[in-house]
């Protein structure tokens, strides 16, 4: 089965989208609309702005969705999905590409959470750190054992989890887990943090946001990040997407639950790599290669 996945913030590049607009009719017609519902360029950043300007938030997760969509609707006949899922702002891309949500809906309601993420970061300073090298539950019982809010956010692949929560219990968590033998553990350059309870006023402002957007049956499952398993209904697709914010991303999870629900060629839709890589470190015997245009 053809499994189509779709990353997260991180995957910018300076210079996206610019191809996909210079040689598809489509696209451009897609990337205009785009400037319209967001009432700026986001093209000028996207294709010639720096990479100091790509990394705003409010830019960041438009522009990689756009990207991710765009090019699913380019690919027209060759874009046949069976299943997909996405990586934290990716589960959007994913939901548009399984018909759940309107390309309209989807891009407000990505530039709606960029800006809630946004606010809840300026409100209260917190962070994120890559954990590497260690399993899963020692790291949990690690951030259960510290003071203050320090939570597992990412878990990306075996040996790769991501911590987040405020400043100081992150620092202290990255601490004991390094003695207690990771072999890195990072902060990581973002602006908050991510998947933890300290998005909740986030959290609050985009499920008012969701609630009040149409949801359509999916074409295929998609594998959200909250469940990690196939999820069909629109109503249940709907209420997942609402807490997805403070919850964990069960990427590692999610993959295998698909590989074991039949997935045998992963296609990553959207700008960079990084899933790819993630798909090689969780099980190198499946096939994972990245969409592109025909020349």
């Amino acid at each position: 089965m053809k499994a189509y996945i779709f990353p997260g913030q991180g995957a910018q590049f300076t210079g996206m989208g610019l191809d996909l607009y210079e040689k598809s009719p489509l696209a451009q017609e897609y990337f205009e609309k785009a400037n319209d519902i967001l009432g700026f360029s986001i093209t000028d950043i996207m294709f010639e702005g720096t990479a100091e300007q790509l990394k705003e938030t409010k830019v960041t997760q438009p522009a990689i969705f756009l990207h991710s969509v765009i090019l699913a609707k380019v690919l027209g006949d060759d874009f046949k999905p069976e299943m997909v899922a996405g990586h934290s702002l990716g589960e959007l891309s994913a939901l548009v590409a399984n018909g759940v949500l309107s390309f309209e809906d989807g891009l407000t309601l990505v530039s709606k959470r960029a800006l809630a993420m946004q606010k809840a970061c300026e409100a209260a300073p917190s962070t994120m750190a890559a954990v590497l090298g260690l399993d899963d539950h020692i790291v949990e019982e690690t951030c259960a054992e510290i003071d203050g809010v320090v939570v597992a956010a990412n878990y990306n692949c075996p040996g790769q989890l991501v911590i987040s929560g405020e400043i100081e219990a992150v620092e202290k968590a990255c601490k004991v887990l390094t003695e207690k033998g990771a072999k890195r553990a990072i902060l990581l350059p973002v602006g908050g943090a991510f998947h933890s309870p300290m998005m909740e006023p986030a959290r609050e402002e985009l499920a008012a946001a969701i609630e009040a957007t149409e949801f359509s049956e999916p074409t295929c499952p998609v594998y959200q990040n909250v469940t990690a398993s196939a999820v069909t209904s629109a109503d249940e697709i709907k209420k997942n997407l609402m807490i997805q914010l403070t919850a964990p991303v069960k990427w590692t999870q999610s993959i295998k639950a698909m590989i074991a629900d039949g997935g045998t060629e992963f296609i990553e839709v959207g700008p960079g790599k990084v899933l790819q890589g993630l798909m090689r470190k969780i099980d190198r015997s499946v096939a994972a290669s990245g969409a592109s245009l025909a020349e």
